[in-house]
């Protein structure tokens, strides 16, 4: 039986097509979480998988909610959160389904979030950018300069797939986009909101998988062409 008292915690996976992973990184989620004071749970969001992402993920015991049509991370990472603010969960934590962020890591941003009072924590990989290639750490402070000049939020690591969320958050954070600009929009929202962001100090473990998966520079221009057109439809319309 639960501990009614317990905080309860959602991790939440998005996931496309991450077979070779996904098994190995419900289980570490599990174990970690089990470590711990909190009720956990673990949510996998299979976003329209073609593969066995959501056969792996219901075998390591997570909870699994398909997409039947790829709807882009924002989609995915918008279906999680949904799901945790209609099943009163305290707090959620999103982490990427390649094996990106260690449990530990995830852990310790909820952790911070309770310490600090904050709304949602940002896993910043570029406080301390260590074992990040050049290109990547060029590309990600691109866009949190151009998430800085568009919205006037000021993170060192905007496009963290590392986040936690207050109760607060889950209830009132809601974005329009789909795809990886929603990263920079949902900080848009929140500063909107007037939600407290903070950040914390992750380490991202890079594996020739984990490097073929996610964003690269040449779409950077793609979710700046995006992020720019989403700002200036709303200046005309305020």
């Amino acid at each position: 039986m639960k501990n009614s008292n317990k905080i309860k915690l959602c991790i939440i996976i998005p996931a496309f097509n991450e077979e070779k992973a996904i098994g190995t990184v419900v289980e570490a989620m599990r174990k970690s979480a089990a470590e711990t004071s909190y009720d956990t749970s673990v949510v996998v969001v299979d976003d329209g998988s073609h593969d066995k992402t959501a056969e792996l993920a219901l075998a390591r015991g997570a909870i699994v909610i398909r997409h039947i049509l790829n709807s882009g991370a924002g989609g995915a990472t918008a279906t999680g959160l949904s799901y945790a603010e209609q099943n009163n969960f305290d707090i959620a934590v999103t982490a990427d389904a390649d094996g990106q962020h260690a449990p530990s890591d995830v852990v310790a941003c909820v952790d911070e979030l309770i310490r600090v009072n904050s709304d949602l924590v940002i896993g910043s990989r570029l406080i301390n950018s260590e074992g990040m290639s050049k290109s990547k750490i060029l590309g990600n402070r691109g866009l949190s300069f151009i998430t800085y000049m568009l919205f006037g939020v000021s993170v060192t690591d905007s496009q963290s797939g590392l986040r936690v969320f207050s109760k607060k958050a889950l209830a009132q954070l809601k974005w329009k986009t789909r795809g990886y600009e929603f990263c920079s929009e949902m900080l848009w929202r929140a500063k909107q909101q007037q939600l407290k962001i903070s950040e914390f100090p992750i380490k991202a473990i890079y594996t020739d998988y984990s490097k073929s998966k996610g964003q690269n520079n040449w779409n950077a221009f793609n979710i700046v062409g995006s992020l720019i057109r989403r700002r200036v439809t709303e200046i005309i319309h305020e």
